[in-house]
């Protein structure tokens, strides 16, 4: 890898019995400085590309179906995915606050993922709501129903 060309990360491997063996890699002196200069820098705010988001953007041209049942799929994903993410926040910060900076830095993080997997959700329940008011079809579950076919 580049990092570790560069001197910046060093692996050890770990063996385990049942599994392949992992990698376990740290940061060495000349990676945690050029970790430090990175972080200095202004970061690049992300640009989204999803394909999803064109079909919906030329809906007037083409076959609907497809896109709803992407959409619902997309719903599932995002939703399993939000769960998951409230299942790790109650696990390790069961009082909902860090007790340092690298937990602060990691609430954080699952935070943004938590509320990032529910708008697209939220999203994906409004997409189709929206199909369903024009085509009549109504399919969609609220996700504080937390009921889903074949999920529990």
């Amino acid at each position: 890898s580049k990092l570790r060309d560069r001197g910046y990360i060093q692996g050890r491997e770990v063996v385990q019995s049942g599994k392949p063996n992992k990698l376990i890699y740290t940061l060495t002196p000349e990676g945690r400085t050029a970790l430090r200069h990175w972080a200095a820098r202004p970061s690049t705010p992300p640009s989204i590309k999803d394909d999803l988001l064109v079909r919906l953007h030329a809906l007037d041209s083409i076959d609907i179906e497809p896109v709803r049942t992407d959409l619902m799929d997309r719903l599932e994903h995002h939703r399993d995915r939000h769960e998951n993410y409230e299942r790790i926040l109650k696990k390790r910060f069961p009082e909902g606050t860090a007790s340092g900076v690298l937990d602060l830095g990691n609430l954080l993080l699952l935070r943004l993922g938590a509320r990032h997997e529910q708008m697209v959700a939220d999203f994906c329940e409004e997409a189709l709501d929206a199909l369903s008011a024009m085509s009549g079809k109504a399919t969609v579950v609220p996700l504080d129903d937390g009921k889903r076919e074949g999920k529990g």
